[in-house]
């Protein structure tokens, strides 16, 4: 279980006297390049004997700089406070990003480290990290003023998948497709989403597959269709399914999409329950039927077509420090 601090702001950190590794980022799905840099923060801070960190931001800076067209974000603040913990930090400081805060040059952003974090030894980085007011600085630019004020700096190379640089836009995009085995690879852990299973119309009960209806709203919407999933019941088992999110143009066009998902297996889940999807593997894109029966046929080649593929998806969990 994670022991991870956690502070709304610099201005609220409070940590004993030791040495202070920390990595700076928006962390938007914590894929496997964050976890790199993040990674080697933990590492030297155990070395030093020292206390590994993460600062990172909420809302996302475009929310404040481009309102009119935010970045779609893979996963909301507590589930990525969620994941940020597994890794197995010591502290974790969430920075609100206003417009007063925007307004910070890159040099009075490294006097603000200093000034709440006075043991900071390192900070760790991007290569292609930017800070400061209109992303003035740089990599090249945090060295410069890092060196002045007395810490230091480390900055990771990209990783690249498959030729291109691991990126949160790149899962961003996969995501959005429906590639949802590659956006898996370039996280690291399986897609994943918790919701809490609520009354529905019943309509899969009439046709012989009763659903779990679980209200689930993401800023970034997966590609509309049937997936393979795995469900996590409250008490940690595991159980296979196959899962529909779309308008449901067939039986009842909705106005939000809707999230439901077919249990392979025998459960006792009720409506309040809190449970975990884990994306596997896309299955078809949604589309409208000529009517119920053809809508029964396609949903029990759906079931075959995930119970078929799942035992070659094992769920990756997010990481979980020991």
């Amino acid at each position: 279980m994670s022991t991870t601090r956690q502070f709304d702001g610099l201005a609220r950190v409070t940590l004993p006297a030791r040495p202070v590794h920390l990595a700076i980022g928006m962390f938007d799905g914590v894929h496997l390049g964050h976890q790199s840099v993040i990674e080697s923060a933990i590492h030297s801070a155990r070395r030093s004997g020292g206390l590994a960190g993460v600062l990172t931001f909420w809302p996302h800076p475009s929310a404040i700089l481009r309102p009119e067209q935010p970045a779609r974000m893979l996963m909301p603040q507590a589930m990525k406070r969620q994941v940020l913990g597994g890794l197995g930090l010591d502290f974790l400081v969430e920075q609100e990003f206003t417009a007063s805060f925007a307004r910070t040059t890159a040099r009075e952003f490294v006097q603000l480290l200093k000034t709440h974090l006075p043991a900071l030894e390192a900070v760790y980085v991007g290569e292609n990290f930017r800070f400061g007011r209109g992303r003035e600085g740089d990599v090249a630019t945090l060295i410069a003023e890092a060196r002045a004020a007395g810490f230091a700096v480390y900055s990771a190379p990209r990783l690249n998948h498959n030729g291109a640089p691991i990126s949160s836009s790149r899962v961003r995009e996969l995501v959005a497709a429906g590639e949802i085995e590659q956006a898996n690879a370039l996280l690291g852990y399986s897609y994943f989403c918790e919701a809490v299973i609520e009354p529905g119309r019943k309509l899969g009960r009439t046709i012989g597959f009763p659903t779990l209806n679980l209200r689930w709203e993401p800023t970034l919407a997966p590609r509309y269709g049937v997936y393979a999933v795995s469900v996590t019941e409250p008490g940690g088992r595991k159980l296979p399914g196959v899962a529909n999110y779309g308008l449901r143009p067939t039986v009842e066009l909705t106005q939000r999409p809707l999230l439901e998902v077919h249990v392979l297996a025998e459960t006792s889940l009720a409506y309040g329950d809190k449970v975990t999807v884990q994306w596997l593997r896309f299955l078809r894109p949604e589309r409208k039927f000529g009517g119920v029966e053809e809508l029964r046929a396609q949903i029990e080649i759906d079931r075959e077509n995930a119970r078929a593929a799942l035992p070659n998806l094992s769920p990756q969990e997010p990481p979980k420090s020991a």
